[in-house]
């Protein structure tokens, strides 16, 4: 009965091969093989795919093909029967291990809600790009320090800030997923992995213009045209605060007889709400603002006044006066000048005016106070420094408050 054999099926050409009993080696054009079984069910011909031949044998083909005539002949469907031996076979085969790809989801899910929209989706985003190529496949439970290691080389010496990053990130995921049962290993550290990989090259600060040279930077702006992008950069300068914050900028968030702009959480690298304290230089550039586009929404509109200027259009007015440095640096002319003409300012006054985090763990539980009164002092001094035009001569004195 039988007409094929092993030898056979390994050499077959593309077409059908019968091996007898409606049993059949289907050659595809590119070669791969499959088992076919032709019975008759119900006056009916059917054909029943019954597997791959690289997965199913011969003598495994003979004998589906066998049970299922069975069935054919004593009025059962074979079809179905074949359908519920799937199932029943699915059920009895363990579900595959969690991937990287996987936990990353979860991760995303589990740690994003904690995080601000942006976090999250810059997490994800990295992942994505950077370590799934290498990782998304593996099981989370067998990354080793060298399956890292492979992911993060390619971008490790090239792109350093964001390689740091994404091995921030990785190790979050696998932390992750120790943590809830889908790895036993412990987690490489940042130590172990920068040991397996190149010495990164030293990074640059971003360039800023030396304190001493802003004033003449900030008389020559004054005396051009009051373009949304110009008053951008000189409220920038003079609140020393991030470009991204002040091109998003609203006038709800402007209280002008408090002197203060209240930037919200979401606006903030830091995640964390932020006061700043306005000089009378840059009440001057607000009403320059509000006199010249108005005050419905956004502070310095783009020409699409819905839509917050470009990053570039801040650069653009820093370039066009001549300058090389970057709009970011005046924050570092900022805490150069602080730092060289105010020595008796305590540095944390500095520090908090640029919206960082100061002070130790222990420090910030005691510190509730925002030293808001310290910063004006600090800002308004910085401002008659930069654009003594736009301010009340009195000098560059700071009078800091006594503390009992």
């Amino acid at each position: 009965m039988h007409k094929l054999t092993a030898l056979k099926v390994k050499h077959a050409a593309p077409g059908f091969h019968g091996d007898g009993g409606g049993l059949y080696l289907n050659v595809a054009p590119s070669g791969s093989k499959s088992w076919i079984l032709r019975v008759q069910y119900q006056k009916r011909r059917r054909d029943i795919g019954l597997g791959s031949a690289s997965d199913i044998s011969l003598a495994e083909a003979r004998e589906r093909a066998a049970t299922l005539r069975k069935a054919a002949r004593e009025g059962f469907d074979p079809v179905a029967l074949r359908e519920r031996e799937r199932a029943a076979n699915a059920a009895l085969t363990p579900p595959a291990p969690p991937t990287f790809a996987d936990v990353v989801e979860l991760a995303h899910k589990g740690l994003g809600e904690g995080w601000s929209e942006k976090t999250a989706s810059q997490f994800k985003a990295s992942l994505e790009k950077h370590a799934l190529p290498a990782l998304g496949r593996k099981a989370v439970a067998n990354i080793t320090t060298a399956d890292v290691i492979v992911a993060l080389s390619p971008i490790w010496t090239d792109k350093p800030q964001i390689a740091r990053k994404v091995r921030h990130r990785i190790i979050q995921v696998l932390a992750f997923a120790k943590s809830h049962g889908l790895r036993s290993d412990a987690v490489p550290t940042a130590d172990e992995l920068r040991r397996g990989l190149a010495r990164q090259p030293k990074s640059e600060s971003l360039a800023a213009v030396p304190y001493n040279q802003v004033p003449a930077l900030v008389a020559g702006e004054l005396v051009k045209a009051e373009t949304p992008a110009r008053l951008a950069l000189l409220f920038t300068i003079f609140t020393a605060a991030r470009s991204g914050e002040v091109r998003n900028a609203r006038w709800e968030q402007i209280d002008r007889e408090a002197r203060t702009w209240s930037r919200p959480a979401a606006m903030m690298k830091s995640g964390e709400a932020h006061v700043v304290t306005l000089s009378e230089a840059a009440i001057a550039v607000l009403d320059r603002a509000a006199k010249r586009f108005g005050t419905a929404e956004l502070v310095f509109p783009s020409a699409k006044r819905e839509r917050p200027l470009s990053d570039m259009s801040l650069s653009k007015m820093l370039h066009d006066a001549g300058r090389k440095e970057t709009v970011h640096g005046f924050r570092s002319s900022f805490r150069d000048w602080a730092a060289e003409q105010m020595p008796t300012v305590p540095a944390m006054v500095a520090e908090m005016a640029l919206a960082h985090s100061v002070g130790t763990k222990t420090e910030k539980a005691y510190l509730r106070s925002d030293l808001r009164a310290h910063r004006s002092a600090l800002m308004d001094a910085w401002a008659r420094f930069v654009a003594p035009s736009l301010c009340t001569p009195t000098g560059n004195v700071v009078t800091m408050e006594r503390r009992a």
